[in-house]
């Protein structure tokens, strides 16, 4: 009987944004190991989706280490260099126990540390730099948010990036991902990457997939694919305009196994298209007082009001208070918003229902975003915050698994609104945030919504209509006026013309 295939397994997630003051530190990261990674099977994350793949094959899967966090400010550099170290100990035990045939990698690729721009892409040419790996298939996914380096095209020879924002699809690109490995070892064939980034950076706003520029720039890879079958994936990387590093921004990326000028064309024409429809990447947004004033006009509800500039899946605090204010100031009724505010849920221990409380609400974690807001909030429940996921097909399932923890919660009202006051900032990608606690999403005429595009996997099945409003905050649609200091030269919007 053949010996079955051994495949590493490691992960390793965090889009980093580098204009918010907070560190990312150890304690921030879920970290699982060994068998804790096998057990991720069924848990709806990318990791499970290779799994699923390892299983049919029969793969013998060598766990190593796993750290995932939410988006946020730049990462302790101690942090990468404990995973790396553990990491490099699990690889060098497989390849003297028994050998390996291959290594699979779940990473995001958009993580930047206090010491290093490119932590996935030193990952990839650490992996090669290990004696036995220097030819081994290393395979894997990523997100569209990546910023896609050439040290990560150097060092892997094929990485699937999700194709869907919102990404409703991360775990399906995490099993095409794993099956290109299976067919690589099948066939005794090795693809390898080339990559290129075009002079053009796009906000989180401007990346969603079933608008321009995105759907046109997806539909041109899926041809490619399909036109040339040495091209085993033509990947189309939104980017991640928050992290200040040399290659942030839109790129493209390519495994194959045939000539390379056919490789090269392929990323020639998705860079020219790119950059011919580059000012379609920077969507307009709603005045906010205009757009509440439209909402009181309309029938029916709910209406999203969507605010990037507070984005939590960008790496926001997710303690804006902008969208509140504006609740408060026109007087909306049956609205909810919610925000993160460890500070106010402590403020609100031991009220009785129906208990009013003086409170002080958000604008703590942005010092360009607004500040608090003092009001007068009627305590309506508290909770421990735990919730299942609707949803095992979310962004938010694919890294974090079925079940959030927003740790502990208190629901407030004040006027007519209610505020879901969190420990911990929660990305609102999935309904079972508001359900969880009492709130019924589909029956209110208003939600404020701190996110981009991946809200609307959740929320676009139930609202009437969405606004996109413009506030002050760190993840603001406005990139150009953000202060890089290591992006390359005559990027578009930040350093080129609009012609």
């Amino acid at each position: 009987m053949p010996q079955p295939r051994r495949i590493l397994l490691g992960s390793l997630f965090h889009e980093t944004h580098s204009f918010v003051d907070e560190i990312t530190r150890l304690e921030d990261f879920t970290i699982r190991s060994g068998e804790e990674l096998l057990r991720r099977r069924g848990d709806g994350s990318t990791v499970d989706g290779f799994l699923e793949v390892a299983e049919a094959e029969g793969w013998r899967v060598v766990p190593t280490v796993d750290y995932t966090a939410l988006p946020a400010g730049t990462v302790d550099h101690a942090v990468f260099a404990r995973f790396l170290s553990e990491f490099d100990a699990g690889l060098r035990a497989a390849l003297a126990e028994g050998g390996l045939d291959g290594i699979w990698l779940a990473l995001h690729g958009a993580m930047v540390t206090t010491e290093c721009p490119d932590p996935e892409g030193t990952l990839l040419a650490h992996i090669r730099s290990v004696p036995g790996c220097e030819t081994l298939p290393v395979f894997g996914v990523f997100d569209l948010h990546a910023n896609f380096t050439a040290a990560m095209a150097a060092n892997a020879n094929a990485l699937v990036a999700y194709r869907e924002n919102p990404h409703s699809d991360a775990r399906e690109s995490a099993v095409r991902a794993a099956r290109l490995l299976a067919r690589s070892l099948r066939e005794g064939a090795l693809p390898r990457m080339l990559s290129c980034n075009p002079p053009v950076m796009w906000p989180p706003t401007g990346t969603g997939t079933a608008d321009r520029p995105m759907r046109d720039l997806e539909a041109l890879a899926r041809g490619i694919e399909r036109d040339d079958a040495a091209i085993w994936v033509a990947n189309v990387v939104g980017g991640y305009s928050f992290s200040d590093v040399p290659e942030a921004g839109v790129a493209f990326a390519v495994a194959f196994t045939g000539a390379e000028a056919a490789a090269r064309e392929a990323l020639a024409q998705l860079s020219e298209t790119a950059v011919a429809l580059r000012a379609l990447g920077l969507p307009e947004e709603w005045d906010i007082d205009a757009a509440i004033a439209e909402i009181q006009r309309s029938p029916g509800g709910p209406y999203l009001v969507v605010e990037p500039a507070d984005n939590i899946g960008g790496g926001a605090p997710g303690d804006g208070t902008s969208v509140l204010r504006a609740f408060l100031r026109h007087g909306v009724e049956n609205c909810a918003v919610a925000i993160a505010d460890p500070a106010a849920v402590a403020a609100m221990a031991g009220a009785a229902p129906g208990e009013v409380r003086r409170l002080s609400i958000g604008g703590k974690g942005s010092a360009i975003a607004e500040g608090p807001v003092e009001i007068e909030a009627r305590f309506v429940s508290a909770s421990d915050g735990l919730f299942a996921l609707e949803d095992l097909n979310s962004h938010l399932a694919a890294s974090q698994g079925s079940r959030f923890g927003m740790g502990p919660c208190a629901v407030v009202q004040a006027g007519g609104v209610t505020v879901l006051l969190s420990s911990r900032k929660t990305p609102p990608f999935d309904l079972g945030q508001f359900r969880s606690q009492g709130i019924h999403p589909e029956r209110l005429k208003a939600i404020g919504v701190k996110a981009a595009v991946a809200h609307r996997r959740a929320y676009d099945k139930i609202a009437r209509g969405s606004f996109t409003v413009a506030t002050p905050g760190p993840c603001t649609s406005k990139i150009a006026g953000l202060p890089y200091t290591r992006l390359r030269k005559d990027v578009f919007p930040i350093q080129a013309d609009e012609a």
